[in-house]
């Protein structure tokens, strides 16, 4: 039902602008003529993890072991009729990983969030801005570190940063990954992870210290 939807409110405009995008870069002319897909099969993931850390294949495949996903869990584009616009949907979808993996985003509803209202800012596509509306079912906290820190961050970046349909993430795979983010202008937010670990810690903290207070 998403993935429909997703395909039908990029119609007409917005798929057929991406892929102007593509068709205005060299890289993404090359990935229109290649039409190379990212799935498990296409991808040497046993090579990738034998790859030095900091490299983008290295920080793809770890992430997809510390996230428990796989290259095969995006849907197959159906409901666009054009065939070059129905590639750069699926390619846009293959690609969601591995922003996860140049942001260092987690798949948790905060950071899915975070990295789709950097997607929307990039892309335009509309399904991406209508994912931020997830925002509503943010704890209060969540949604105050979205509004002060991850979203600015991702209007910022989403904006300035080159057009990331036009990575050809599978000859970037030995590249580094802070090499790439200068390239294309990217900042990596602060780590989400550790920042909700190091609140869960204070809050235990806190707890603690007020039981042994007797204000508990």
């Amino acid at each position: 039902m998403i993935a429909a939807l997703g395909e039908a409110t990029a119609q007409p405009y917005f798929i057929s602008r991406l892929r102007k995008a593509m068709l205005s870069n060299p890289t993404g002319r090359q990935i229109l003529r290649d039409r190379p897909r990212m799935t498990s099969k296409s991808l040497d993931i046993p090579y990738l993890r034998t790859l030095s850390v900091g490299t983008v294949g290295h920080a793809y495949v770890d992430w997809l072991d510390r996230e428990g996903v796989s290259p095969d869990t995006r849907d197959s584009v159906r409901y666009i009729d054009d065939a070059e616009e129905a590639y750069v949907m699926q390619r846009y979808r293959e690609s969601h990983d591995l922003f996860h993996a140049l942001t260092g985003l987690p798949i948790i509803a905060e950071g899915e969030i975070a990295l789709k209202a950097f997607e929307f800012a990039n892309t335009v596509l509309p399904m991406t801005g209508l994912s931020v509306a997830a925002i509503a079912k943010l704890k209060p906290e969540e949604r105050m570190r979205f509004f002060q820190v991850y979203g600015p961050w991702a209007v910022r970046n989403g904006l300035g940063a080159e057009e990331v349909i036009n990575v050809y993430w599978e000859k970037e795979m030995e590249t580094s990954v802070d090499e790439l983010r200068k390239r294309l202008g990217v900042e990596q937010p602060p780590d989400l992870r550790a920042w909700r670990k190091r609140v869960r810690k204070e809050k235990q903290k806190e707890l603690e210290e007020a039981k042994k207070s007797g204000a508990l």
